[in-house]
């Protein structure tokens, strides 16, 4: 995907009951497209007629460094900010960015993970061990808690361009929401370049296969 260039908000509609708030935290490495998919679930929710909030800290990113961002749907949404403990879902484009921020899903939540690793320096050089899956899942499961992998990535690969791994996870995470799929990819239309809104939607329509297709695409612990 390409950069954004947030223009005025469609006119809202009449949020969904079924989903009255919702709280959703984004996390991954500088250049894996954290915040330009965050923009287009807070685009989402405003098209769906919620008050949003959304609020990133990618001081470091550039470098490789984590990346996270906060986005709130509701009636009124006072913080950008989700406390710990208080997000219905955490999205992780890298794995080990899934463990790092694991304390802010709420019990019951859900953990999208992409199968995707980006060793940081201290692994690199040798100073740190890079985590095992194992030991990445059991930073989840505690109180209702739901781990999905997504192979956001290989599927990104298989696509010929391995930058819209982001979509992929969009894709997957569409699945647990309940909009309408054309909402998301009208949002995709607006926030991408035109040459790749084909490629986009590809993408999307990967990530949502995987997760209908159920545990037999990935893992899931209840």
């Amino acid at each position: 995907m390409s950069e954004p260039t947030l223009a005025e908000a469609p006119v809202p509609r009449t949020p969904p009951t079924h989903l009255p708030r919702l709280d959703v935290v984004l996390v991954g490495v500088g250049g894996q497209g954290t915040i330009l998919a965050s923009n287009v679930l807070a685009e989402l929710g405003i098209r769906a007629g919620y008050d949003v909030k959304k609020a990133e800290v990618h001081g470091m990113s550039q470098r490789g460094g984590s990346v996270v961002s906060h986005v709130r749907w509701g009636t009124q949404v006072f913080s950008p900010i989700i406390p710990p403990g208080g997000a219905d879902i955490l999205v992780a484009f890298e794995k080990m960015e899934a463990a790092r921020y694991a304390a802010l899903l709420a019990p019951g939540g859900s953990v999208l993970i992409n199968d995707h690793s980006i060793e940081p320096i201290t692994v690199i050089t040798g100073g740190a061990h890079y985590p095992e899956d194992a030991a990445i899942e059991s930073a989840f499961g505690g109180s209702g808690q739901r781990l999905v992998w997504v192979h956001g990535a290989r599927v990104a690969n298989d696509l010929g361009n391995r930058s819209v791994a982001n979509v992929v996870l969009l894709g997957a995470l569409s699945t647990l929401l309940g909009l309408p799929v054309h909402d998301w990819t009208a949002v995709l239309d607006r926030l991408v370049k035109a040459s790749y809104r084909d490629l986009n939607h590809q993408a999307f329509a990967a990530g949502r296969a995987e997760l209908l297709a159920g545990p037999a695409s990935g893992s899931l612990n209840p």
